[in-house]
């Protein structure tokens, strides 16, 4: 290649004369000399570097005043045959693939390893060198003499990156061809320097030095590795037409012939070629824009007709969310072409959006593959997509997976004068592209009463004027109520192909975003049934699309747990999750997660989920003061899951009063605690009616029978139309214990001391026998049922001997207690001379709203009387089990079942949020 020589001072007439007729971006009406004549002056050194660099490729470019010499003109120096079609295959690799030397003799290994019989490579620049170079411009623009250190810097990069991979003739030549590009800058930018402003095209070819030193480090690589291989100056090959401030359009015709002439003249069957880089039909240097290389090899592969185009980069293929927002997001196998232009239009950042469209019309397939992971196969984009074995064929096979756009304003125009006016959208839209706006979405209602859009958010003040200037007769004649801004909003797009005309996917969606306390603020959906878009809050925006995920079944049901209260049930609670979270995981995709764990004085808290095989060491090593509130939002605060649940295990009547503000704000709640559905009244119609309005879960099994489905039995019988007459049970494990030992001649005192010593009873037994925890349960199933009723409702029978309610301790209470034995053992007596049993009981009678907790007697024939241990028992006297009530008997009691219960709650909420079923 011949050397570039420096462009001396004495060029510069002709060069602005050449080139005085492609400057478009100079405004000479408004612009100093200098200026003016520094912007011919970058165009001149532009062309004349790339001239030189032409004719060093082979090529005789016809001199001319113009400077629109066609290559199809040039003396084509060697003839032979030009190989195009399936033989070929199209390797891009990335900034961070060449980042480094070692990166760029990785890459140079996958080449040679490579088996097809022919190879072209695009590279990108160096990882950070594009950025480094448009800095160059913005430092000498600036005024800012740093511009030459900086320059120096990117010098000494890819000087060193040379001298680690090359050495003799091969790193001579590159270094030489290094430094006369890296002065010819110099000189370039010292003119930038001293007018201040540097023109698009003195950009872009400055900007596209990184492409061309990479291309010529990585084919001197391949050459030392005794590949037969050239490189690729793309400016010779691809040309481009502007199309739009940021984008531009290739003319596939020209194209075709100059690379038809470069084969000609350069037959190797390994070319590198650089990315991101063109040419106008002026034949001015330019780029394919931000993230072009991507484009590049696409153009390359459909002028190729190549067999595939490989795109490496840093990850195993494209996800089905982003897997920074989304941990269990998962790499797809296929896509159809259809379905990676909506991902990559919704912001996966795998692709270019425009690198699907070149390859769709030769059916030439894309594979995405990590080039630091090569056993993985990577993701293949085609026009017929293989559908998986192992997918079903229901709404989750059709959609493939979720991408979002943040930084977004919503746009609503609205008026009664806009419904039947036909030209409003029309003119809505003139007036936001005269600002040159970007419209993300759309969406109107069929009434024509209002257009909503969405705009990124830095563009929407101008987009409100533009409108309040163009309707300005129509709003003040009240034609138009407003154009309305909506702020902070970030756009979900579901993407799937044909998935709308399948039934469900929509319902599907909607569903998850309600159960994950999500509001939708608009919604599009176009009839080429490739993608569903939604608006949402951004601070919304993460949850969103976990819970939409996790629906789909791409991940686990992920919910994000905070236990209150890890005392004897709440301790159990977490033994049994630590037990069955891989089954979970395995069997119904649920991922409980425990964020954080509270007690009376610490808390541990965790970001990514608590250890539960040692959390109590990890609270005792690492546990920190106790702060509710900021345990709440903690772990309702962690954005990468949908849904939270607080499990309150206490008894405390603080912790359940904040239940209605967790429910306000989309946290479900789960409890044993009975002190919310018992207290006073008023606050319980609050917190269900709230509970109702949030559209949150709140699950109490446990607060009636610990273990037993007494409340899903309740509910179910109301739910499906019959009518409660009473409720009759047993519902104190430790009453029920008591009563089916105090047999014989045995003791009241001595049952109770024995239940006490087996722990059954409360640390004060009192608490117990007084029957206010009985009475409490009364009043849960009573509300349940639709009675209004107060505690103070309930007439309670204690057990507790009056003179004893005062004593001051447990011990004397216990000493004391045989004195009155003698009362309860005479009504023992009476009920066996009746051949009946005492039960302590609880009764909810509906048909009269009353309800009562008393001792009473039951023939030795009644299932009250069949129980032993320390069972509940409860009869449901309904009208459809009227003559025989229906029994619901078993362990009323104990840490394990309670535990046991509460986890049922969990297990339900998870379903009810779209966990599939064992």
């Amino acid at each position: 290649m011949a050397l570039l020589s420096p462009v001396s001072s004495s060029c510069l007439p002709r060069l602005c004369s050449q080139l005085a007729a492609h400057d478009a971006v100079v405004d000479t009406k408004s612009r100093v000399c200098l200026s003016s004549a520094s912007s011919h002056l970058q165009r001149g050194l532009i062309h004349k570097c790339y001239l030189d660099k032409r004719e060093s490729h082979g090529f005789k470019v016809l001199a001319s005043a113009s400077v629109t010499a066609d290559v199809s003109t040039a003396e084509v120096a060697v003839k032979s045959p030009i190989v195009k079609g399936d033989t070929w295959s199209i390797h891009k690799f990335g900034g961070t693939c060449v980042g480094t030397a070692q990166r760029i003799q990785n890459v140079a290994n996958i080449v040679i390893e490579d088996s097809s019989e022919r190879k072209l490579v695009v590279v990108s620049a160096m990882s950070k060198v594009t950025d480094m170079m448009y800095d160059l411009i913005e430092k000498a623009q600036s005024r800012d003499d740093s511009y030459e250190a900086a320059l120096d810097a990117v010098f000494e990069k890819h000087k060193l990156t040379a001298v680690n991979l090359l050495d003799g003739d091969e790193l001579a030549s590159f270094l030489s061809v290094l430094t006369r590009d890296v002065h010819n800058l110099k000189a370039m930018l010292r003119a930038i320097y001293i007018a201040g402003h540097g023109t698009e095209s003195f950009s872009a070819f400055v900007a596209g030095h990184g492409e061309l030193w990479s291309a010529q480090i990585l084919s001197a690589v391949l050459r030392k590795g005794g590949i037969d291989c050239t490189w690729m100056d793309t400016r010779d090959v691809l040309i481009v037409t502007p199309a739009g401030s940021n984008q531009v359009d290739p003319d596939y015709e020209e194209s075709e012939q100059r690379l038809d002439n470069w084969l000609s003249q350069n037959p190797s069957k390994v070319v590198v070629a650089t990315g991101f880089i063109a040419s106008t039909p002026q034949n001015i240097p330019t780029t394919l824009k931000r993230d072009g290389s991507d484009f590049s090899a696409a153009i390359m592969g459909a002028l190729f007709r190549a067999r595939q185009v490989t795109i490496w980069t840093d990850v195993d293929g494209v996800y089905s969310a982003d897997p920074r927002k989304v941990s269990e997001a998962v790499v797809l196998n296929t896509l159809s072409y259809q379905e990676a232009w909506e991902m990559s239009y919704f912001g996966a950042n795998v692709l270019h959006p425009r690198t699907i469209i070149p390859v769709m019309q030769y059916d030439i397939p894309i594979i995405i593959r990590n080039i630091f992971n090569l056993s993985a196969p990577g993701t293949k984009i085609c026009r017929a997509p293989i559908i998986e074995a192992d997918v079903k064929q229901d709404s989750v096979a059709y959609v493939k997976g979720f991408a979002t756009i943040d930084n977004l304003a919503l746009v609503n125009v609205e008026g009664t004068g806009m419904a039947g006016v036909p030209g409003t959208a029309s003119a809505i839209f003139a007036a936001v592209k005269d600002v040159g706006a970007n419209v993300i979405m759309i969406s109107q209602a069929s009434s024509e009463h209002s257009v909503c859009f969405a705009v990124p958010e830095k563009e929407v003040n101008a987009v409100a004027k533009a409108l309040e200037a163009r309707f300005r007769q129509a709003l003040s004649a009240g034609r138009l109520s407003q154009v309305a801004i909506i702020p902070n909003c970030s756009i979900l797009a579901a993407v799937g192909q044909k998935m709308a005309s399948t039934p469900g996917v929509s319902a599907t969606l909607f569903n998850a975003l309600a159960k994950a306390n999500i509001n939708i603020r608009a919604i599009a959906q176009g009839c080429s049934e490739y993608n569903i878009t939604v608006v949402v809050k951004r601070e919304d925006c993460v949850r969103a699309l976990r819970a939409v995920h996790s629906r789909f079944y791409l991940s686990k049901t992920s919910i994000a747990v905070g236990i209150i209260g890890p005392g004897l049930i709440g301790a159990t609670l977490l033994n049994q999750l630590r037990d069955q979270a891989a089954v979970l995981k395995e069997k119904s995709k649920t991922d409980l997660r425990v964020m954080g764990i509270i007690g009376s004085k610490k808390m541990l808290l965790s970001d990514t989920g608590i250890d539960l095989s040692n959390w109590k060491e990890l609270q005792n090593e690492k546990g920190e003061k106790a702060d509710l509130e900021k345990f709440v939002h903690h772990v309702h605060g962690n954005h990468f899951i949908p849904n939270t649940v607080l499990v309150d295990c206490t008894s405390s009547t603080d912790v359940a009063d904040h239940y209605h503000d967790w429910l306000h704000t989309g946290i479900h709640i789960i409890t044993p605690n009975k002190k919310a559905n018992s207290g006073p009244l008023d606050k319980y119609l609050k917190l269900r009616a709230r509970q109702r309005q949030s559209f949150t879960h709140y699950f109490y099994e446990a607060t009636v029978g610990a273990g037993l489905p007494i409340m899903h039995t309740l509910r179910d019988l109301l739910q499906t139309g019959d009518k409660i007459i009473k409720i009759e049970g047993i519902f104190s494990g430790t009453l029920s214990y008591i009563f089916n030992s105090f047999v014989d001649t045995r003791a009241f005192s001595e049952v109770v001391m024995e239940a006490k010593a087996a722990g059954y009873t409360e640390p004060d037994p009192r608490d117990d026998l007084a029957g206010t925890d009985v009475a409490r349960k009364v009043i849960i199933l009573a509300r349940e049922c639709g009675l209004n009723l107060e505690l103070s409702d309930i007439p309670v029978q204690s057990l507790v001997p009056d003179p004893l309610k005062e004593t001051a301790s447990v011990d004397d209470f216990m000493q004391q207690l045989p004195s009155y034995d003698s009362d309860i053992a005479t009504k023992r007596q009476a009920a066996e001379d009746a051949r009946e049993v005492l039960r302590y009981v609880g009764v909810v009678d509906v048909k009269n709203q009353k309800g009562v907790v008393e001792l009473q007697r039951y023939k030795k024939q009644h299932p009250f009387a069949q129980l032993s241990g320390s069972d509940n028992i409860i009869a449901f006297t309904t009208e459809r089990y009227n003559k025989q009530p229906l029994i619901v008997r078993g362990p009323g009691a104990g840490a394990e079942v309670t535990a046991g219960g509460v986890f049922s709650d969990l297990l339900r909420l998870a379903s009810n949020l779209g966990a599939p079923s064992c």
